[in-house]
């Protein structure tokens, strides 16, 4: 039996979980293996709760699960408080060691049309961006007197050489094109990891690599992204860029995430935030939540053969005309999960 910690988080993110556990329930149940969820207070909900937005509680469980699904986190009622919802999630990175953050964006053949840019310039896109997460900006030394504030953005070589390899490791078993972004131009870190980065390409010699500054990386992306393969940055340049491609596709409601550290249980997660205006409202897009417990089956739980029966649900989903308000569609989010899963069970039963 595989254990599920279940962290909703606030806003929208009870919601989009609930689908996607609904979906991991089915999937289970046809398959045959059993999966135990947990559910625990996290973020804002937390503070609420106990003061804390990560309780000890629920970091414990957190160590003990399998692999973790959150919502998300955040709302506009915390942002002068002395404890924030984010500091939890940093917190969480942290504790359970989660130095890198998977985000992967396609374009579903067909739902071209679905982008604001061009429909050729889009199809075929394919891309993964893996960010950076437990150093640079978000976790160095902050100080703020009087008018000033500062925040120190520091990493180590053996910092930069986990999260290439990953990048290698990734771009390897995909079409074998690795781009390293950076401001090496301006930026003495960036400079230690464009010398990092450049100093592995050696072990890798299946691998293509080259160097973009953030800001033309930022360019190319809305000019050419079916030219990108992988991607591999720092935690402020990722957590932005990979907000920017994920509107290629449509939406942001659409793209998943995992986090992972070297061992011990992985987080999955939507990349959208908690989005508190429709919080409640039905109108919140599960599918990334739902492609996040795709790759929650493949990545943490070995099951990669249902992960593509559910990927593949959520596809022919958007592709028969099911969509939520942000991809201009009327279905509500417990329809559209619902339907999801009816594909998945007419999926499951084919493969029967």
């Amino acid at each position: 039996m595989s254990r599920i910690l279940l962290l909703p988080g606030d806003g929208v993110g009870p919601e989009v979980v609930a689908e996607a556990r609904a979906c991991l329930e089915m999937v289970a149940a046809a398959s045959g293996f059993e999966l135990d969820f947990d559910s625990q207070p996290f973020g804002g909900a937390a503070i609420d709760a106990v003061g804390d937005p990560l309780p000890p509680a629920t970091l414990a469980a957190a160590r003990a699960a399998d692999a973790i699904l959150l919502g998300a986190v955040g709302g506009p009622q915390y942002v002068a408080a002395n404890r924030t919802p984010e500091m939890g999630l940093l917190a969480l990175r942290s504790e359970l060691g989660l130095f890198a953050n998977l985000r992967p964006a396609r374009v579903i053949d067909g739902l071209e049309h679905l982008s604001p840019l061009k429909d050729e310039r889009v199809r075929g896109s394919d891309i993964l961006v893996i960010r950076e997460l437990t150093g640079g900006l978000y976790f160095g030394e902050k100080q703020r007197r009087g008018d000033m504030a500062s925040d120190l953005c520091v990493y180590t070589r053996p910092e930069v050489e986990r999260i290439a390899r990953i990048g290698f490791e990734a771009a390897r078993g995909r079409r074998g094109r690795l781009t390293s972004v950076d401001k090496a131009n301006v930026l003495e870190t960036s400079r230690l990891w464009r010398e990092v980065v450049s100093g592995m390409a050696a072990d890798y010699p299946d691998v293509t690599l080259d160097h973009l500054y953030v800001d033309a990386a930022a360019m190319h992306l809305a000019m050419r992204p079916a030219s990108f393969d992988v991607i591999v940055t720092e935690n402020l340049f990722g957590d932005i860029l990979s907000d920017q491609l994920s509107v290629i596709g449509g939406s942001i409601g659409l793209l998943p995430s995992a986090s992972r550290g070297n061992d011990g249980p992985m987080l999955f997660e939507p990349i959208h935030g908690s989005a508190p205006d429709i919080a409640g409202t039905g109108k919140v897009n599960p599918a990334g939540a739902i492609a996040s417990a795709a790759m929650l089956l493949d990545m943490a739980l070995g099951r990669s053969e249902e992960a593509a029966m559910l990927v593949a649900a959520l596809e022919n989903t958007l592709r028969d005309g099911v969509r939520t308000a942000d991809l201009g569609g009327s279905a509500r989010s417990s329809e559209f999960g619902e339907a999801v899963r009816q594909r998945l069970a007419a999926t499951v039963k084919e493969a029967a």
